[in-house]
């Protein structure tokens, strides 16, 4: 539904932090559907962990994350120019779940849906898989601003 491109004309977010590679479907003002391709070319895992190499809880959180600020955006009933001038930020992160270590190779397919939405606020609840098994999970607040 939207390519990389779509998505880097809706977030201001660039490499290495664009953690999200593709939207495959949306419905505005209810709910989102992404995935990320990990690979053993992430920055992250130059640290993380050096000869076990496991994809960070806060990236997966963060790219849970871009994905709602797609959807949040493109729900805000905002122009293409006026959403130029805006960028999401996370108001909160709540009962955030890791249930499987996410490693080089894998596919995180990203699932929200919104709980609440008022005026630039908005309540998603986030989930992360890979092959079909639940691996993340969290609450997401996150508030559309001027940039």
């Amino acid at each position: 539904m939207l390519d990389i491109t779509q998505i880097q004309e809706i977030l201001p977010h660039r490499y290495p932090m664009l953690l999200v590679d593709r939207i495959t479907d949306m419905e505005l003002k209810k709910s989102i559907k992404g995935f990320k391709n990990v690979s053993i070319s992430e920055p992250a895992f130059q640290g993380h962990f050096p000869g076990h190499p496991i994809y960070p809880g806060v990236l997966i959180l963060e790219g849970m994350a871009q994905c709602g600020g797609v959807l949040a955006l493109k729900s805000s009933d905002l122009s293409d120019e006026e959403m130029k001038k805006k960028v999401i930020y996370f108001m909160s992160i709540d009962k955030a779940k890791f249930r499987t270590p996410i490693k080089p190779g894998d596919r995180l397919d990203y699932e929200l849906e919104v709980v609440r939405m008022k005026s630039s606020l908005m309540t998603l609840i986030g989930k992360a898989y890979v092959d079909g098994k639940l691996a993340a999970e969290a609450e997401l607040k996150a508030m559309i601003v001027d940039k």
